[in-house]
C-alpha cells in the first residue's frame, strides 16, 4: 500500500495519531483502510482529479517451500547429529577403539599383494592324465576342435553339430553353374594319402556330408590299415568333419538310413563295423564276428533298406553270402542267404542295388561278368534270372533312381573292366544298348537321382562322363579329365543331382558342379520313353542281322 499524503508520520507517532487527527483535521489528509482485506481502497485529493482506482486479487495460489535438509556424513558413522554428549563420548571411544592403526592397514596390503603374486597349484601328472582321459574333457574337445577349425577356414554358422543336437533347419543345397565345373578337393595328408577311394556316399540327413572309405597305406604299416572319413561341403575349411578307422581295409561305406549319426562300413575281412558319430571314439562301437554265422570275405556291397518303422541293413560279401541285420545287434544276422546260381554255382558278388521303393528284389554284378536279379523273401527267394553281356568283372551297378510320371524302375546299368557301360532292363536278359567309348577300364557307374536319362561314369584314365540318352548315346554329352594321371575309382551323385562326387586312387575326392546339364523338364520323361523305343528297335534290327549271317 502507498499513502496519498506526501508526508506520513513515524511510527512514534502512531500513539497520538487519534488526537491529532482530532484537533487538527483540516492540517491533515485522512486514510481509511477498508474492512475488506481482499480490498485496498485509498481516498486522496488527486491534483488531477483522477478517480479512484479499485485492485483485486484474481487468483490466489499457496506455495509450500519445505526448508533445505542438509545431511552430513562421517567417514567412521552415520549416527543422527542430535545425539546426547554421554553417547557421543562413548561412540569416539569405540571408533578409536575399531580404527586400526598403520601398521595393520601395512599387514592388510601385503597380504594382497601376495595373494595376486600367488599362482594356482600345479596339476600334478596323475591329475593332468586323470583330466585328458575323462569322458567330459574328451566330449569337450573333440566337439571344440571342429568349431575352431570352422571359425578358422570361414565366417558362418560354426555352432551347428551334426550329431544331431542342434535340431535346425538347414539348406544344404550348392549353387551350381550352368556347364560341368569343378568345385572342390578333399583331401587329408594324413589319412588320404597313399590310400584308395573304395566307396562314397551322400548323407540322407544332412546334403552337404559325404563319407569316404579308404583301404590300407602300404607305407605306413602302423597306421590302421582302413579308414574313413565325412567330409563336409557346407564350410571350406579342408579337414575331416569325423575320422574314423579300423584294422582292415574299408571296401564299403555308408550313412545308415533313418540313422542319421551311424556309419556303416564292410570291410575287407568280412567284418561289418559301425561308428557313431556321437561318440569321441574314432573306432567302430560295433562290429560282426568273424564266425560262420556272418562274413568271412571281403564285402563290397553294404545297403540300408526299409522304411522308419522296419529298416534292415543288407550285406553281400564275395563268397555269396547275404545277410540281414539290425543295426541295434550286430552280434548275429537276423538272417542269411547263400547266393547261390542254379544251386550250384556260388556267385561273387562285386556289386549289389536296390530298385527304388523296392525291399525284395534286387540285382547283384559278379566277378565272372554275369549279372543276376535275385529276392530276399518268397518263393523266389535267391539268385533269380542271369543276364549275360560283359566280357570282364562287373565294378558298378545302378538302378534307375528318377522318380516321375513314367515308371523306368526296371532298367539298370552296369560297368565293367571290359570298358563298356551296358543298358539293362529286368525284363530282359540281354543288354539294351553298351555304351563304348571309353579307352580303360570303367570302375563305376549311377543314375541321376533327378534326370531319367542321364547317369555317369569314371574309368581308369581319370575321365569322368555324363550321358545324357536324350541327347545322344553314341557320346557323352559332357566329359573331363582330372589332374594326374591318376585312376577315377567311384561316382556318386548327390540327392539334388547337382553335384557329383569322384573318389580316384591316390585318395583324392573331386567335387564338380552340374548345372543346367542334370535339370529336368517336363518333356524329358516322355522324350526318354521313346529313346527306349528306339534302342529296343536297334537291338531287335541288330539281332535279326546276326540270325541271318549265323544261318549263312
Amino acid at each position: 500500500m502507498s499513502p496519498s499524503s506526501k508526508s506520513v508520520g513515524t511510527p512514534s507517532e502512531a500513539g497520538s495519531q487519534d488526537s491529532v487527527e482530532c484537533g487538527a483535521v483540516g492540517r491533515f489528509r485522512t486514510l481509511q483502510w477498508d474492512t475488506d482485506p481482499s480490498v485496498l481502497q485509498l481516498q486522496s485529493d488527486s491534483e488531477l482529479g483522477r478517480r479512484m482506482h479499485r485492485l483485486g486479487a484474481s487468483k490466489i495460489t499457496q506455495v509450500d517451500f519445505l526448508p533445505k535438509e542438509v545431511v552430513s556424513y562421517c567417514k567412521e558413522t552415520q549416527t543422527p547429529l542430535a545425539a546426547h554428549p554421554a553417547e557421543e563420548d562413548e561412540d569416539d571411544e569405540e571408533i578409536a577403539e575399531t580404527k586400526p592403526g598403520p601398521e595393520s592397514e601395512l599387514q592388510d596390503e601385503e597380504q594382497k599383494e601376495e595373494a595376486k603374486e600367488a599362482h594356482p597349484r600345479e596339476l600334478t601328472e596323475e591329475e593332468k592324465q586323470q583330466v585328458l582321459h575323462s569322458e567330459e574333457f574328451l566330449l569337450f574337445f573333440d566337439r571344440t576342435i571342429r568349431i575352431v577349425e570352422r571359425a578358422l577356414a570361414e565366417e558362418s554358422d560354426i555352432f551347428f553339430d551334426y550329431s544331431g543336437r542342434d535340431l535346425e533347419d538347414k539348406e544344404g543345397d550348392i549353387q551350381a553353374g550352368a556347364n560341368l565345373s569343378f568345385n572342390r578337393l578333399f583331401y587329408d595328408e594324413h589319412w588320404s594319402k597313399h590310400r584308395v577311394v573304395t566307396c562314397l556316399d551322400w548323407s540322407p540327413q544332412y546334403p552337404e556330408l559325404m563319407v569316404a572309405s579308404y583301404n590300407s597305406n602300404e607305407d605306413a604299416p602302423h597306421e590302421p590299415d582302413g579308414a574313413a572319413l565325412v567330409w563336409n561341403m557346407k564350410f571350406k575349411k579342408a579337414t575331416p568333419e569325423y575320422i574314423f578307422h579300423c584294422q582292415s581295409s574299408v571296401m564299403s561305406v555308408c550313412f545308415a538310413r533313418f540313422h542319421p549319426n551311424l556309419v556303416v562300413g564292410g570291410t575287407y575281412s568280412g567284418q561289418i563295423v559301425l561308428w557313431d558319430n556321437r561318440s569321441h571314439r574314432r573306432t567302430p562301437v560295433q562290429r560282426t564276428p568273424l564266425s560262420a554265422a556272418a562274413h568271412t570275405h571281403p564285402v563290397y556291397c553294404v545297403n540300408v533298406v526299409g522304411t522308419q518303422n522296419a529298416n534292415n541293413l543288407i550285406t553281400v560279401s564275395t563268397d555269396g553270402k547275404m545277410c540281414s541285420w539290425n543295426l541295434d545287434m550286430l552280434s548275429q544276422p537276423q538272417e542269411s542267404m547263400e547266393l547261390v546260381y542254379n544251386k550250384s554255382k556260388p556267385v561273387a558278388v562285386t556289386g549289389m542295388a536296390f530298385p527304388t521303393g523296392d525291399v525284395n528284389n534286387y540285382v547283384v554284378g559278379s566277378e565272372e561278368g554275369t549279372v543276376y536279379t535275385a529276392c530276399r523273401h518268397g518263393s523266389k527267394a535267391g539268385i533269380g534270372e542271369m543276364f549275360e553281356g560283359h566280357q570282364g568283372p562287373v565294378t558298378g551297378i545302378s538302378c534307375h533312381m528318377a522318380v516321375g510320371p513314367i515308371d523306368f524302375s526296371h532298367l539298370f546299368v552296369t560297368s565293367s573292366f571290359d570298358w563298356t557301360v551296358k543298358l539293362w532292363t529286368t525284363k530282359h536278359n540281354k543288354p539294351l544298348y553298351s555304351f563304348e567309348d571309353n579307352a580303360d577300364y570303367v570302375y563305376d557307374v549311377m543314375w541321376s537321382p533327378v534326370h531319367p536319362a542321364l547317369f555317369a561314369c569314371v574309368d581308369g584314365m581319370g575321365r569322368l562322363d555324363l550321358w545324357n540318352l536324350n541327347n545322344d548315346t553314341e557320346v557323352p554329352t559332357a566329359s573331363v579329365t582330372i589332374e594326374g594321371a591318376s585312376a577315377l575309382n567311384r561316382v556318386r551323385w548327390a540327392a539334388t543331382g547337382k553335384e557329383v562326387a569322384v573318389g580316384d586312387s591316390e585318395g583324392r575326392i573331386w567335387i564338380y558342379d552340374v548345372g543346367e546339364l542334370a535339370v529336368p523338364h517336363a518333356e524329358d520323361w516322355t522324350r526318354f520313353a521313346r529313346t527306349l523305343v528306339e534302342i529296343r528297335a536297334n537291338r531287335a534290327d541288330a539281332e535279326e542281322e546276326g540270325a541271318v549271317e549265323l544261318s549263312n
